[in-house]
């Protein structure tokens, strides 16, 4: 087992008894904090200062050195200067601890130095299979009463809930925790990874989708300790509780030269990157911390919402259209009220009243009327859940307006969620209402982003679930084909070549001849037939229209025979070294749309898939997606409906639809071949000519660029 992989974790979360090495007396120091957070928070079972400065701390018997404890503690939580750490960790290893914790800073956040202590902290921990969280972390706290642990110097502990606290921001956490008590926001368990040098977000996920006491599993992350493992841990928890992250780092940095529009946009596009893993793995992400924390106070009281469909309900015009507009932006729907609702709802309502979606009662209603008013529309089928907006005024006061929505909820499993406005003090009524149950927010923008959240997982664990499909490859065939290549020397497949690996993978390609000649190339175009296309037959130069190395719609010799002669000057005089074999005749293909399929490889993500709107302004435009492969069935789907240019593809003003099954097809193709050939580091299918409904989609150019060294074909499962 490698250290920090042990899929439970309970010598961490659960000891039975704990050192802190580093333990002290002294004022502000951590030693400090730590130790007395142990002993104030309750903990079960047996804490042990370690320190030969002192006698004893916090009222506690210290202990000069570990050798000397009276019992080989579970965990060992570490503070002391960071060039003794890798001894502490050794003397706690050898006695027989099997988790630790390391808050002390100065590792590989330093610099080299930090860098080479803290892998030797790894070796050690390696050597005894110890668990270690940090080191430059905050600490661990679990809530738990059978445990009680607070293993970090937050000043305060939360209240015991259920949402567990994931970050590898160890100041964030302290705010965090201040930001949970004032709003009364519980906690499960709380992590602090720090460096990560053993223990990092994907072990987490696996013990905390299996913690009976967390319901929702919150992640703060800059990066992701392995993008493939992250994947496959977050998609097997959210099949059973939400994971909500937010990503920090959100701008696009490029750190290598690439050659293809697709190793291009894979590094331009990180973060569309990740946004790729969070949707595969039905991860929600969340823009900001409020926007994290909200969803998470919703998800936390149990609420589900069976689908888009909501209901706002207000005494305040106002709000409610700010409510509606921040439900067309989280993705939910406000369908009108049915007629027969809306008879229902006129006579009892005001004459001025707005009974269509939002429901404004206007500021003459009573408690009684919200009661009935939001019993009506939740008993319908039209609507999954209700936000409730309400300003007590005149004789309809806080408390019964609280106590008239909680009357509504007795009769509905839907999901409700509520905004008090008032000029007085309303916290005894937040505090009511979501002691039993239903969530309360100040703004109603915040209420429908929750919602929202709670919506895309109903629609996550709800999906439809497909397979990878396997299509026929004759893999001798193209191993012999990409070993020849290889002995050759050259990094760039000629496009021979790279059309025959994907041909081979069921990718179809005009049909194509090469020219050495102007007479050669119009005996060729007179077989293919006009119109055909001229293209630049060379290794050298990766995108042929850079240098005029592409004409297109020639009609006949006459047109040939002028493009030829133009092209050979344009490229001549753009790329004078290229080596030039000749010049492709290619069949035009008329019609259909340019799209841009491609392989990029990453080497912590694996094979990714990069889909687009292709041709010359694919890095302008810039409008493509991402996945991790394989892909399902409903993955390529979803690739191609998630780009703005969709619609066109679908069909626009009377235009034909494009042929969507053999693009998915063609997708999926792709797909099989970035699991199986991990010699391609980078593909480009740009354009691939998407036809009309039932003509098929045709590649006019690929390029295909070779790793440095052969790798062998990973496992990889697949997103469903």
């Amino acid at each position: 087992m490698t250290v920090g992989r042990s899929p439970e974790l309970e010598e961490l979360f659960r000891p039975s008894s704990v050192a802190v090495i580093g333990a002290s007396n002294r004022p502000g120091k951590v030693g400090t904090s730590v130790f007395r957070n142990l002993i104030e928070a309750g903990f079960r079972g047996v804490a042990y200062p370690v320190n030969p400065s002192w006698k004893s701390v916090s009222g506690v018997r210290c202990y000069p050195g570990i050798r000397e404890l009276p019992e080989v503690p579970d965990l060992g939580i570490v503070i002391v200067p960071a060039p003794g750490v890798p001894e502490v960790v050794e003397e706690l290893g050898a006695a027989g601890t099997r988790g630790v914790i390391i808050v002390s800073a100065g590792f590989r956040e330093v610099g080299e130095a930090g860098a080479a202590l803290e892998a030797d902290v790894v070796r050690r921990a390696e050597k005894y299979r110890m668990s270690v969280v940090g080191p430059n972390c905050f600490g661990v706290i679990n809530t738990d009463p059978e445990v009680s642990l607070n293993a970090t110097f937050s000043e305060s502990l939360p209240p015991r809930g259920n949402i567990a606290f994931v970050s590898q921001s160890g100041a964030l956490c302290a705010g965090i925790l201040q930001y949970g008590i004032a709003e009364r926001i519980g906690f499960s368990r709380f992590v602090s990874v720090g460096n990560r040098a053993g223990v990092d977000e994907n072990d987490l996920l696996h013990s905390l989708g299996t913690d009976p006491a967390t319901r929702v599993i919150l992640l703060y992350v800059e990066s992701l300790a392995s993008g493939r493992r992250f994947l496959e841990a977050a998609r097997e928890v959210t099949e059973n509780k939400p994971v909500l992250v937010i990503k920090s780092g959100r701008t696009a940095a490029g750190e290598r030269a690439v050659l293809s529009h697709t190793g291009s946009l894979a590094q331009s596009g990180r973060d569309q990157l990740y946004d790729a893993v969070f949707q595969q793995s039905g991860v929600l992400r969340a823009d900001t911390l409020g926007d994290l924390f909200r969803a998470a106070k919703i998800f936390s009281s149990g609420l589900a919402l069976e689908g888009p469909r909501l209901v706002i309900l207000t005494n305040s015009g106002g709000p409610g259209i700010v409510a509606a507009d921040a439900a067309i932006r989280s993705g939910l729907e406000l369908p009108p009220p049915a007629p027969g609702t809306r008879e229902v709802l006129t006579r009892s309502l005001p004459s001025i009243a707005a009974v269509s979606n939002p429901v404004d009662m206007t500021a003459d209603v009573g408690a009684d009327q919200y009661r009935a008013t939001l019993g009506t529309l939740l008993a319908t089928a039209e609507f999954d859940g209700a936000v409730v907006i309400a300003t007590p005024r005149g004789e309809m006061s806080g408390e019964s307006v609280a106590k008239a929505i909680l009357d509504a909820k007795s009769s509905t499993a839907k999901a409700i969620v509520a905004c008090l406005f008032g000029l007085t003090d309303l916290s005894r009524e937040v505090e009511f209402l979501e002691d039993h149950g239903i969530p309360t927010f100040t703004f109603p923008e915040e209420a429908v982003q929750g919602l929202g959240s709670l919506a895309r997982y109903h629609a996550w664990r709800t999906r439809p679930r497909t397979t990878v499909r396997s299509f026929p490859v004759d893999a001798t065939a193209v191993g012999a084909l990409l070993d020849q290549v290889r002995a050759s020397g050259v990094s760039v497949l000629p496009e021979s070549a790279a059309r025959s690996l994907l041909s081979a993978y069921g990718i179809r390609f005009p049909k194509v001849a090469r020219a050495t000649t102007i007479d050669e190339a119009i005996r060729t175009a007179d077989g293919i037939g006009y119109p055909i296309v001229l293209k630049v037959a060379s290794p050298d130069i990766s995108h042929k229209t850079d240098v005029g190395g592409v004409a297109v719609g020639l009609a006949d010799a006459e047109m040939l025979r002028a493009a030829w002669d133009h092209m050979h000057a344009a490229v001549t005089a753009a790329a004078p070294t290229a080596r030039i074999e000749g010049y492709e005749i290619e069949e035009q293909i008329s019609g259909g749309r340019e799209v841009l399929v491609g392989i990029q490889r990453d080497p912590d993500f694996g094979p990714i898939l990069v889909f687009g709107m292709g041709g010359i302004y694919v890095e302008v435009l810039r409008d493509v997606t991402f996945r991790l492969a394989p892909v399902s069935e409903l993955a390529a789907r979803r690739m191609v409906e998630s780009i703005k240019a969709f619609p066109l593809l679908r069909g626009v003003r009377g235009e034909p639809p494009s042929d969507l099954a053999a693009l998915e097809d063609a997708i999926e193709r792709v797909s099989q071949l970035a699991v199986e050939r991990p010699e391609i580091a980078e593909l480009d299918l740009n354009p691939l000519i998407v036809l009309p409904a039932g003509r098929g989609v045709v590649a006019v150019d690929v390029r295909v660029v070779l790793a440095p060294s052969s790798r062998s074909a990973p496992s990889l499962s697949a997103p469903r």
